[in-house]
């Protein structure tokens, strides 16, 4: 209320800056003058100071992320270098498997090559061993049905040693001459 009867008889509120009233200019820019020191050095020194202190912060946690940014930088580099050496040993792996299953597969088609040669041999030797002894038996047949004819076309009794040996020598010179062929 104070304030209002004041406000009344100066016709106004107070204005420091009102020149026709020069004394309370002058008494305001006095007390003013007087306070700045304590101002600055209770008011404006610890807010510079916080002002700092928050810059310095500030300025430390930007380098913090500028080191992590370029330490996550390298981490990424190493990690594709890494990723790219992994493809190479995997396609690397792979293609000594691929290798090693071709050779594995020739290997295993050459000893099958192999094994069927052995058996298509030994067909063919028990197959020759059965002709010749198919062939023995029907010289041996030859021989006796040689010698039966011959027993009743001269009427005496054909079949000694001798007579059978004969007829072998025969059959003999008359199948080399059969495998030569005609002259």
């Amino acid at each position: 209320m104070l304030t209002r009867v004041l406000e009344d008889q100066h016709g106004g509120g107070f204005n420091p800056l009102d020149t026709g009233h020069l004394g309370n200019f002058v008494w305001t820019l006095v007390i003013f003058l007087i306070s700045l020191p304590v101002i600055w050095k209770f008011v404006m020194g610890p807010i510079s100071k916080a002002l700092l202190e928050r810059d310095a912060r500030a300025q430390t946690a930007i380098d913090a992320a500028q080191r992590a940014a370029a330490d996550a930088e390298r981490a990424k580099a190493d990690v594709e270098a890494k990723l790219a050496e992994a493809r190479a040993e995997a396609q690397k792996i792979v293609a000594e498997s691929r290798t090693r299953a071709e050779t594995v597969a020739k290997s295993v088609e050459a000893a099958s090559r192999a094994e069927a040669g052995k058996l298509l041999e030994q067909a063919k030797r028990e197959i020759q061993v059965e002709r010749e002894k198919a062939l023995s038996a029907i010289r041996g047949e030859v021989v006796e049905l040689s010698l039966a004819a011959a027993t009743a076309v001269l009427g005496r009794n054909v079949g000694s040693e001798d007579d059978r040996r004969i007829v072998g020598d025969t059959l003999t010179k008359m199948k080399s001459g059969a495998r030569q062929g005609p002259r």
